[in-house]
C-alpha cells in the first residue's frame, strides 16, 4: 500500500451511530483544566482523561463499537463468530472485556514482554491469551494467520472503520465540552486514536488543529509519510509500549493521518517520564507512557501551544506499578 491509497474517514453519521451503541457501555470521560500544565506550556491546557475509561484506556470505545456493529450485520440465524486480535495490551484488554459481556470467544496475541498488568486483565476477562511473540509486529502476523487458518474474525486494534467511529466519540465529547479549542494533541501508535479524533475535529471543529505525537523510539508514521509509502523502522526500547511497533502493511490509517492530522512530532523517553511525574505530582493522575506522550511533547517544546486553548488526550493509565516506581524514583528528591 502507498500513501495515496485511501479509505473514507468515519462520517458524522458513523460516529453518532457509534455513540448510540456505546450509550451506557462506556464512560463520558472528564475534560479538566490543568493549572500546572497551563503554566508550564504557556497555554490554556486541558486533559481529556481516557485514562479513567473502563479498562483504563480509550480502546474500549472502538472495541465495543466494532463488536456491536458486527453483531448488527448478522443475518437471521447467523452465529456471532469467534474473534481474534493482536495487541500491545490495551486493545486486547478492551476486546476481552467486550467479548466477556457478549458471550463471545476471543483469542488475543501479544508480545511476550507486554506489561503484566495488561496481560493479567486479559486473562481475568476470560480471553485466550497467546503472549508468545517477540514483538508487536510478530503478534499481528500471528493473529492474522490464525484468523485465516481458523475462520475467526480479525479485529484490528487500529485499522478498522467501526473502531475508528467508536474512537471518534472522544472528539464529540471534547468539542461539546470545549467548543473553542485550538489544538488537540494526541498520542500516535497504530494511528487509530488520532485518525478517529481528527476525522470528527475536521467536520465539527475546523478551527482546531490536531497534532499527533510519536515516540522517538518508534516513529513509523513520521518515516512513512516522509517516504511516501509504508516503511518499517527500527523500534527501540520505550516506556510507551502502547506506541511501539510498525504498522500493518494494509493499514487504512496512514492515509487518514496524512489527510487529517495537521502535523506529527516526536517525543523522547525523558519527556514522557517528565509528563508521567508531572501528571501524578501536580494533578494526581496516573498515566502510562503512551498516555503521557502528548503532554511530554508539549513540556519538551515539541508542540508550540503558547496562548492557545489546548486539549491533551491522556489515552491510558495501564502502567505496571514496578515501572511507575522506577519512573518516579529516577527523579531527584524521591
Amino acid at each position: 500500500m502507498t500513501v495515496s491509497s485511501s479509505l473514507d474517514a468515519p462520517s458524522l453519521a458513523d460516529v453518532l451511530a457509534a455513540r448510540r451503541r456505546l450509550a451506557g457501555r462506556v464512560i463520558r470521560t472528564p475534560l479538566i483544566r490543568s493549572d500546572w500544565l497551563s503554566e508550564a506550556t504557556g497555554s490554556d491546557a486541558y486533559v481529556k482523561l481516557e485514562s479513567l475509561q473502563i479498562t483504563n484506556s480509550f480502546k474500549l470505545r472502538g472495541a465495543w463499537n466494532a463488536a456491536l456493529a458486527l453483531v448488527e450485520r448478522l443475518g437471521p440465524g447467523e452465529r456471532v463468530p469467534a474473534l481474534v486480535t493482536a495487541s500491545a495490551g490495551n486493545h486486547g484488554r478492551a476486546l476481552a472485556w467486550v467479548a466477556e459481556r457478549l458471550g463471545l470467544h476471543v483469542t488475543i496475541f501479544t508480545p511476550c514482554d507486554a506489561p503484566r498488568s495488561k496481560l493479567d486483565a486479559i486473562i481475568r476477562h476470560g480471553a485466550d491469551l497467546r503472549a508468545e511473540a517477540s514483538s508487536y509486529e510478530a503478534s499481528e502476523r500471528l493473529a492474522k494467520r490464525f484468523a485465516a487458518d481458523t475462520g475467526t474474525t480479525y479485529v484490528s486494534p487500529y485499522s478498522h472503520p467501526d473502531l475508528l467511529a467508536g474512537i471518534g466519540t472522544i472528539a464529540l465529547e471534547i468539542l461539546e465540552d470545549l467548543p473553542r479549542v485550538d489544538v488537540v494533541a494526541v498520542p500516535v501508535g497504530g494511528g487509530g486514536l488520532v485518525s478517529g479524533i481528527a476525522a470528527v475535529v475536521k467536520l465539527l471543529g475546523p478551527r482546531a488543529v490536531v497534532v499527533g505525537v510519536e515516540a522517538e523510539a518508534s516513529h513509523p508514521f513520521t518515516a512513512s509519510l516522509a517516504a511516501g509509502r509504508i516503511v518499517e523502522v527500527e523500534v527501540g526500547p520505550t516506556i510507551a509500549d502502547g506506541l511501539a511497533g510498525n504498522m500493518d502493511p494494509e493499514t487504512i490509517t496512514l492515509d487518514l493521518v496524512r489527510r487529517l492530522v495537521h502535523r506529527l512530532v516526536l517525543v523522547s523517553e525523558a519527556e514522557m517520564r517528565d509528563a508521567i511525574r508531572g501528571l501524578l505530582d501536580r494533578d494526581g493522575l496516573i498515566a502510562e507512557g503512551a498516555g503521557a506522550a502528548a503532554v511530554g511533547a508539549a513540556l519538551g517544546g515539541r508542540i508550540d501551544v503558547r496562548g492557545r486553548r489546548t486539549v491533551f488526550v491522556i489515552s491510558g493509565s495501564n502502567i505496571d506499578s514496578s515501572k511507575l516506581a522506577t519512573v518516579l524514583s529516577s527523579f531527584p528528591g524521591r
